[in-house]
């Protein structure tokens, strides 16, 4: 519940801090910035500005890196719908229909609507943050390696949902990227698939492999043509058409608090996140239309960007409730905590309830401010698709080999890119899922290490799952998500005979 006192006391912090507002619009365009270069990411943003916040007061320089995050958080969007590039592997599914959009000249609409469904994504994951911060630490504590083991096989089995080749190259594009993941030192220590490389004992790094597995394989098929629109009206810039997508999002209510509740429960659990989030949210959407998504469905747009966004707040509840960061923007904003001299969990919401308050309060301020900021930013950003392929194309790849090389400090994120790009090519020329293979990378470590630990725990004794209550649910919860699929899949394989018959 909420605490009324500590809620008007928040206000008054909030309004007496005039430095709170102003560290607003700069953090939003740094996130904006940074989430729309390939390659670069919001941890990175936050990282490069964290010293900064030294000579702030708290609550201003927790706002101005929360400022970032949400920036970002649409910010991968662009790229995504522009060039199928996702500046973020949170912006993955919106590639999936913001792309078609652009190619079919709808591409400030695909912006207008990634905008406001990332903006009231983020607006909703924040205020049922402040509904829920007091009670959710008791909730999250209660979730071992079994459930998260749930939660990532779930992940992985959207493999089958998002897959629209066959069932065969579904199973064995997802397998390849089970495969990737695998690359490196594993949870027991073992060392796997580094061909006694050293520079492959972390593994295979997961934005660069991304950005090639997305964009070299568009950039080659886009390499004989003049610009990504072909026809000259369709590629004009118009305010018209950003409000226009503004318009058609706001109509949409049960969409965007569909994907924002996804979003939001998603999260909340450490480790998961806006990654899986925007595809969970986006296999969801499709179930019942699933021949409509992927051609340039509004409604995947939505899907995706109300979900990733919302899924900051739910990342803030384990932060804030438990000292436990979800992710790596999470474990960043964990360090700002640090360097004031703050402890995030039970005591910190306990002992100062109205900063509590106000950082939920000045980030759901913050959609407002998103929304007037971004609003520019897109009609600028829209312009790509009126640059020429022939300066488009080496400006992309560049841009991308350098951020790889940022995120990575070695040649590895460069050679990432080219490896997997060529991989994405093959894969699309064959008709191979894409989007599989980028779901069992992302979630496949995550599937792994829970496995082992679930394992650990319970001796080796499956039964062990039995007395695990919330996994019961959880494993019931996933087997009904996935009947539907199931039963399209079954109907595709019988359908030729069907017609056969008839």
């Amino acid at each position: 519940m909420i605490d009324y006192d500590a809620f008007w006391s928040a206000i008054s912090l909030l309004s007496g801090d005039p430095m709170a507002w102003l560290v607003v619009v700069p953090g939003i365009i740094i996130g904006l910035v940074f989430g729309s270069v390939p390659g670069l990411s919001i941890s990175i943003a936050m990282a490069v500005f964290l010293p900064a916040t030294l000579y702030m007061d708290f609550l201003p320089a927790i706002l101005f890196l929360t400022a970032i995050f949400t920036g970002g958080g649409f910010g991968g969007a662009i790229p995504a719908i522009l060039m199928n590039i996702p500046g973020t592997s949170a912006a993955v599914a919106t590639a999936f229909d913001g792309y078609p959009m652009s190619q079919q000249g709808k591409h400030g609409e695909a912006l207008g609507i990634g905008l406001v469904a990332s903006v009231v994504g983020t607006f909703i994951g924040y205020a049922f943050l402040i509904v829920i911060v007091d009670s959710v630490a008791d909730l999250v504590l209660r979730l071992g390696p079994t459930e998260m083991l749930v939660i990532a096989t779930w992940g992985l089995l959207l493999i089958a949902i998002l897959n629209d080749s066959t069932f065969a190259k579904g199973l064995a594009a997802g397998a390849l990227g089970l495969l990737v993941s695998t690359v490196g030192y594993s949870n027991t220590g073992m060392m796997r698939g580094t061909f006694d490389s050293f520079y492959l004992l972390d593994g295979i790094p997961a934005i660069p492999a991304l950005i090639g597995l997305f964009a070299a394989a568009e950039l080659f098929g886009l390499a004989g043509r003049d610009y990504i629109i072909r026809d000259a009206d369709l590629r004009r810039v118009r305010m018209s058409s950003i409000l226009k997508g503004v318009v058609f999002a706001l109509r949409q209510p049960l969409a965007i608090l569909r994907g924002s509740a996804i979003g939001t429960m998603i999260g909340i659990v450490p480790g998961v996140g806006a990654s899986v989030a925007n595809l969970a949210s986006y296999a969801i959407a499709r179930r019942k239309t699933p021949e409509r998504f992927g051609k340039g469905e509004p409604l995947g747009v939505i899907a995706s960007e109300s979900a990733n966004s919302s899924s900051e707040g739910g990342g803030m509840v384990t932060l804030l409730a438990l000292g436990i960061p979800g992710g790596a923007g999470t474990a960043i904003l964990l360090g700002a905590f640090a360097m004031h001299n703050v402890a995030g969990g039970p005591r910190f919401i306990a002992e100062q309830t109205d900063v509590v308050y106000a950082l939920i309060l000045g980030n759901m301020a913050q959609t407002l401010v998103l929304m007037i900021v971004g609003l520019g930013f897109i009609f600028l950003s829209g312009y790509i698709v009126r640059t020429p392929l022939r300066f488009l194309i080496p400006i992309v790849i560049a841009i991308s080999m350098m951020g790889a090389f940022a995120l990575t400090g070695s040649m590895v994120g460069p050679l990432t890119v080219a490896g997997a790009g060529a991989l994405g090519w093959l894969m699309k020329r064959y008709r191979y899922p894409v989007t599989a293979t980028v779901v069992g990378l992302l979630v496949g470590g995550l599937a792994e290490g829970e496995l082992v630990r679930s394992w650990q725990i319970s001796g080796g004794d499956p039964t062990f799952v039995l007395e695990r209550p919330i996994t019961l649910a959880l494993l019931a919860i996933m087997a009904v998500s996935m009947l539907p699929a199931l039963i399209r899949w079954a109907r595709r394989r019988s359908g030729p005979k069907t017609e056969t018959a008839k």
